[in-house]
């Protein structure tokens, strides 16, 4: 029998397994829209297990692995903002994990996860030629809010659209 939960990393051995997974996702992922040299600085600075512990414990993020079999096999951030939203951080899946209906469980843990705690609206980046998630965004029922640009050092930016859905 295939078990499937949603399960929130805290310890240092669980985001350990985060950030490798992490890192294999950016690099099976994101070739065709940033270079390599942007994905590996992306990865050193905001997925490596060090850079989840500082987003934990200084902007307040809760990094849930989606685990099947006892496997992550991918997993969502989120963190309350100072204006009471939620910012949906990640949300990713394994290349082999795509495409069945996981993504649609993960985005409704985030919103069981934004009611409970009295949010109103989920909002995300996502790279404006990131297609193939603007279309997964879309069908979650998110819309295009503004689209900004990004400076996140190393001379590399952010090219982002800014999706939102309430609760």
């Amino acid at each position: 029998m295939v078990t499937l939960r949603f399960e929130e990393y805290t310890t240092d051995e669980q985001l350990d397994a985060l950030a490798e997974l992490a890192d294999v996702i950016w690099h099976e992922f994101f070739p065709k829209i940033i270079s390599d040299g942007q994905i590996d600085y992306m990865v050193e600075k905001f997925q490596t297990a060090a850079a989840m512990k500082q987003q934990i414990a200084e902007k307040g993020y809760h990094y849930f692995a989606v685990v099947l079999d006892e496997v992550p096999v991918g997993y969502y951030a989120v963190a309350k903002q100072p204006d009471g939203s939620l910012l949906l951080s990640k949300l990713y899946l394994r290349a082999d994990m795509r495409h069945k209906g996981l993504s649609s469980m993960m985005f409704r843990e985030v919103r069981k996860y934004a009611r409970r705690q009295g949010i109103q609206l989920i909002w995300l980046t996502v790279n404006r030629n990131n297609t193939h998630a603007i279309e997964v965004y879309k069908h979650f029922g998110m819309r295009l809010l503004r689209e900004e640009k990004f400076d996140i050092g190393g001379g590399y930016f952010m090219d982002d659209q800014i999706y939102g859905i309430m609760v």
